[in-house]
Formats: C-alpha cells, sequence, structure tokens
C-alpha cells in the first residue's frame, strides 16, 4: 500500500476518532481503512491504536508517530503549493554567465528591467571570461561569444559582437588617419594580449589581410586598460563596439578603418536543453531574445 496514503488515513482516523468517520472522508469502507492501520503497523513492528468495542486509543508509540505524521504531510502539502505556484509565475534564483565586457557594457543594464518585471526572481550574473560548466557549476544559461562546438545545449543566436577601431582627435591630428590597414604600420596600434602574445591586430573586410599587423608598445589584457590609453591620445585602438559606443558617439573617440573591420562574431544564448524549463527560465529566455536577438 501506499506509504502516505496509509498515513494520510491513519492521521485521519485519529483526528475523526473512529474508522468509521475516516472510511466517509475518503469514501472507501471501513475494512480499507483498517487494512491501512495495519499496513503501518506491519512496517513499524509496533501497535498505533488500542481498539475496543467501544472505543480506541493511541498508544504512546502512536501519539509520537501522528505527530509526525501531521508535520510531514503539511511540509508535503507545501511543497505540493510551491510548486503549483513556481509552474505559475517565475521564482527563484536564476545563475547566469557571461563574458566580462559583454556583461558589463551590454548586458547587465537590461538585467534590472528584467528583474523589475519579474519581482519573484533573484538573478545571479557571473561576469567572467572562463568558459564555465553549465551543468557542473549549476547555471540555468549561459552567452557564449564565438563559434560553439557542437553540444547537447540549446543555442539561440543574439546580435554579433561586432569591432570597432578608433583613436582621439588629438592622435588622428598629429599621426594622420589611416584609410588601409597597410597605413598602421606608420601608427601605434595598442595590443590586446588576448589575441597571442605580441597582441598584434589582424583585420578583414573587403581587402581583407591574413598577416598581423604592427604591434604597439602598450599591450594589455583588458580592454578598458587600452580604450584609456586610447582617450589619453597614445595610439589607436581596437575592441568591441559596446565598449567604444559611448566614447564614439560623445566624439571622445573617432571611429577608422570602418571597411576594413573583422566581421562581427557570432553571439548565442546557451541553456540546458528541457522540456520541463522551469517558469523563471523561460521568461528569461524569452527576455533576452526580445532585447538581444537578431
Amino acid at each position: 500500500m501506499d506509504k502516505f496514503v496509509s498515513m494520510e488515513i491513519f492521521v485521519a482516523v485519529v483526528e475523526a476518532g473512529s474508522l468509521t468517520a475516516a472510511a466517509e472522508r475518503f469514501d472507501i469502507s471501513s475494512a480499507m481503512v483498517g487494512k491501512h492501520i495495519r499496513s503501518l503497523e506491519t512496517r513499524l513492528g509496533t501497535r498505533l491504536l488500542t481498539r475496543t468495542t467501544r472505543r480506541q486509543s493511541l498508544t504512546e508509540i502512536g501519539r509520537q508517530y501522528y505527530e509526525q505524521c501531521r508535520r510531514i504531510l503539511a511540509d508535503v502539502k507545501d511543497a505540493e503549493s510551491l510548486a503549483e505556484a513556481m509552474a505559475a509565475a517565475p521564482r527563484g534564483v536564476l545563475k547566469v554567465t557571461v563574458p566580462l565586457t559583454y556583461g558589463v557594457e551590454v548586458f547587465s543594464s537590461a538585467m534590472t528591467d528584467y528583474l523589475s518585471a519579474w519581482p519573484d526572481v533573484t538573478l545571479e550574473l557571473d561576469l567572467s571570461n572562463r568558459m564555465r560548466d553549465l551543468v557542473e557549476e549549476g547555471f540555468d544559461a549561459a552567452v557564449r561569444i564565438g563559434h560553439l562546438p557542437d553540444s547537447s545545449f540549446v543555442a539561440r543566436p543574439l546580435k554579433p559582437y561586432r569591432m570597432r577601431a578608433c583613436a582621439s582627435p588629438a592622435y588622428l591630428a598629429r599621426a594622420g588617419i589611416p584609410r588601409t590597414p597597410a597605413d598602421l604600420a606608420h601608427h601605434e596600434c595598442l595590443g590586446f594580449l588576448h589575441w597571442g602574445r605580441e597582441g598584434t591586430w589582424r583585420l578583414g573586410g573587403e581587402s581583407a589581410t591574413e598577416n598581423p599587423l604592427r604591434a604597439g608598445r602598450f599591450r594589455a589584457n583588458n580592454g578598458q586598460a587600452l580604450k584609456v590609453a586610447a582617450l589619453r591620445g597614445f595610439g589607436l585602438v581596437l575592441q568591441p563596439e559596446a565598449l567604444l559606443a559611448r566614447e564614439i558617439e560623445s566624439g571622445e573617440l573617432v571611429s577608422v578603418l570602418e571597411e576594413h573591420l573583422p566581421q562581427g562574431a557570432p553571439v548565442h544564448l546557451v541553456y540546458p536543453r528541457d522540456r520541463r524549463a522551469t517558469p523563471k527560465l523561460t521568461s528569461f529566455i524569452d527576455f533576452v531574445i526580445e532585447r538581444f536577438g537578431v
């Protein structure tokens, strides 16, 4: 017999005062109620009820078991209510990992809009360039930049991650405006060390070149540091548009070589394939696709 059903019937017998009253509550026979009680007693190896022709009473163990059953059944009911509520509306903690620059410059500002729409969701946003393991580290979703390996995850395309090349007006007035990649041989090209030991540039476009271009005297593994150097007039910077957009719009940096820039890197929202995705994840996916999707 189902243990939880037997526990429910036992509690009903105690609270209703008789097997007959409990039988009416569950719309079963008194004999079936008796079978459930005996099933529990056999499982536990002890008597729970002392029955006479006129009355029934709990044994000492039966009294303690009754109290535990009440608490367990109440917890089960609460758990079912919580599951039903979660199925109806997004709630709970949502863990998402996003590359650092993209997360700071593009993604994080939109997350307050998502949280405003779903007040019962808490977002934990991991900003890191390390490739997190979604399953092992318990993440619900991730943003990936670049070409994806084949996997069992769902990958939804987002707007590409474009690059921009620019410099301060003062630098361009002093060094001249580069018109082709070949002109960069005469410029200070700020090097990004994640592209290799030398931090050298590679440009593409209609007149694409596969050859690495001249590396500058200042190299860093952080795009923000390179942007600061460009703002101070030290050279040309090649970094994601997300990092440079505000300064280009304000005129602090001037865009160059537009027709020679690399193609935008693909961006995807990645999440485990689960036919029973929770409302919090479904609402997050819908929001991100609407805000950043192609």
